[in-house]
């Protein structure tokens, strides 16, 4: 085999090549995602910005810092940027434990396009962070969507495999609280009143303080653990939710328009936040999310 380097050997003479991360690497279609995300990893081109000069024949208008700019270190190969994304992802990694384990690890480098063993960090951490940034969010599922496509045309996996995809999202952040009776009446109750004004309903009386004010002692008495005085107040607050649906369901026009056909779906929502029991089967636990569930 020709070698540009006498003295090194090439990578592909390293490893083995039916290793999954080595047949990856050969079957990527790493032109078609060069292509794709080049554009988004050229210099921009700028507008400049219009001095004025005085000279002998007096004052002229010139436009300066046109133009696309050279200046800056040549970014860093684009195979080898996608590659470090792919294998932080794939492995869990962090940054730094990421480049510290490419530089020991011919299968990664040969992965990433590299043709001999290069003993040193691909780039700084902080380098994947920042393509990561630049990337933005249609380039990694652009990566995605190449890798599915390759991983179905090589038949690793089946197309009848994604028909279906469940994500969990356990640890990922919601804006879902814990879901108290008390804090469900009230966010029920202040949603509708809301909208009920968006809609150009006007309400007799929207409940506004004392809504504010039973949450504030429901929120005590259950840290308290007073439980008959918080069944008070659970009882005063679908009072109020109630009589505030029935006032917004009579004052509706039924004309059918985009306000109120958006209204009516939260007052679905909210007839079954007012009626539903602590222990009744498929209970509503965020307004704005209905498909959230209680694994208990």
């Amino acid at each position: 085999m020709a070698t540009d380097d006498f003295f090194r050997a090439r990578l592909e003479t390293m490893i083995d090549l039916r290793q999954p991360l080595a047949v990856l690497a050969r079957r990527m279609p790493w032109d078609e995602i060069e292509t794709a995300l080049a554009p988004s990893l050229s210099h921009r081109d700028r507008k400049g910005r219009q001095v004025e000069e005085a000279d002998l024949f007096g004052k002229t208008a010139q436009v300066v810092s046109a133009g696309v700019s050279p200046a800056g270190r040549p970014r860093l190969p684009i195979r080898l940027m996608v590659s470090l994304l792919y294998l932080k992802h794939a492995f869990n990694l962090s940054d730094e434990e990421l480049v510290e384990r490419w530089a020991e690890n011919v299968q990664w480098q040969f992965f990433s396009g590299m043709t001999y063993y290069e003993p040193r960090l691909p780039c700084d951490a902080t380098q994947i962070g920042l393509f990561r940034r630049v990337l933005g969010e249609a380039g990694v599922e652009q990566l995605l969507k190449t890798t599915i496509e390759t991983a179905v045309a090589i038949k690793a996996v089946k197309k009848s495999e994604f028909e279906r995809v469940i994500v969990d999202s356990t640890v990922q952040a919601k804006a879902i609280a814990h879901p108290t009776d008390s804090r469900l009446l009230e966010v029920a109750r202040e949603k509708i009143a809301r909208l009920a004004k968006r809609a150009g309903i006007k309400l007799k009386q929207t409940h506004e303080r004392e809504g504010k004010t039973l949450r504030r002692r429901a929120a005590g008495y259950a840290h308290a653990k007073q439980f008959k005085r918080l069944k008070r107040v659970l009882r005063r607050q679908r009072t109020l939710l109630g009589s505030l649906l029935r006032e917004v369901r009579r004052k509706m026009g039924g004309n059918g328009d985009t306000a109120e056909a958006a209204l009516e779906t939260w007052l679905q929502r909210a007839e079954r936040i007012q009626t539903q029991k602590p222990k009744d089967k498929n209970k509503l636990y965020a307004l704005h999310a209905p498909e959230a569930e209680c694994i208990g």
